[in-house]
């Protein structure tokens, strides 16, 4: 598997977590928590202590008079050593 993180998430609470030095990604449905370790440290030049993955189940939303399902994403929430930051998410706090 060539992707493993897609995208970051950048929400308010995601932004509260990078506080205490927790970074929040949107990774491919089929990586596991080695797999985004391993992705993160190459692509963010960093040491990652922990990853704790969470499944996100998609939501019945009414479009056009119409009952959809969102897609279900899978997040990982990525705990660097202490003293690590990621430049990413440092510029959107400000």
């Amino acid at each position: 598997m060539n992707i493993v993180i897609i995208q970051p998430v950048i929400s308010e609470k995601s932004v509260q977590l990078g506080a205490a030095n927790k970074y929040t990604f949107k990774v491919d449905k089929r990586a596991n928590a080695s797999q985004v370790r391993h992705s993160v440290e190459n692509l963010f030049k960093v040491n990652v202590k922990a990853v704790n993955i969470i499944n996100v189940p998609g939501k019945p939303k009414k479009v056009r008079g119409r009952r959809v399902m969102r897609a279900s994403i899978k997040k990982a929430i990525v705990t660097l050593m202490p003293g690590q930051k990621i430049k990413l998410f440092e510029e959107v706090k400000e």
